[in-house]
């Protein structure tokens, strides 16, 4: 995607590069968006590069991104609605979605508390956009029905390595031959 610049038709959520920490971006402004992957868009405002959900790309006047689950009948997580949402966030340097990485390694669903603990890992453990990730899975889980918090722990133990990618993703990837 070249780069293009665009008003704010309204306020728009963000996430700071490489932080994390969460903005608004209030109606009105300019920004340029300098990257569409995985349904996300990173764009320059300010100065600053920050990262918009794809499910909140008609602020900055792009398609959104649509997460649809079936219509709650109760007030029940449901773990594979999770895995669903999880399946949405994608490597902000490959198309390829954390789960078919093989980054979540773990998903608890407490019904009592409403909440979701992911236990997740990164390619690498310096990797800058680490807090990014965590953000994204934060805000596309916290879509899910029925969910009132998410906690995201990064662990390093087992490291990650290729293998425990998808054949799929190690396909996509140019890594399965």
């Amino acid at each position: 995607m070249e780069q293009k610049m665009v008003v704010t038709q309204s306020d728009c959520p963000a996430r700071r590069v490489p932080s994390g920490e969460a903005v608004t971006i209030p109606a009105g402004q300019f920004v340029t968006i300098n990257q569409s992957l995985g349904g996300n868009y990173t764009v320059t405002w300010q100065g600053n590069m920050v990262r918009i959900d794809g499910t909140d790309a008609g602020a900055i006047g792009q398609e959104p991104e649509v997460l649809e689950f079936p219509e709650a009948t109760d007030d029940t997580i449901h773990e594979d609605q999770v895995w669903s949402a999880l399946k949405t966030v994608f490597d902000p340097e490959i198309p390829i979605d954390l789960v078919e990485l093989g980054l979540i390694y773990k998903v608890d669903v407490n019904q009592e508390e409403k909440s979701v603990n992911i236990q997740m890992t990164l390619t690498a453990p310096g990797c800058g956009m680490g807090p990014v990730l965590v953000s994204d899975v934060e805000y596309r889980t916290a879509k899910v029905p029925n969910v009132s918090s998410v906690n995201v722990e990064l662990v390093f133990d087992p490291p990650w390595s290729r293998e425990m990618m998808s054949e799929e993703a190690q396909l996509e990837a140019g890594l399965f031959f």
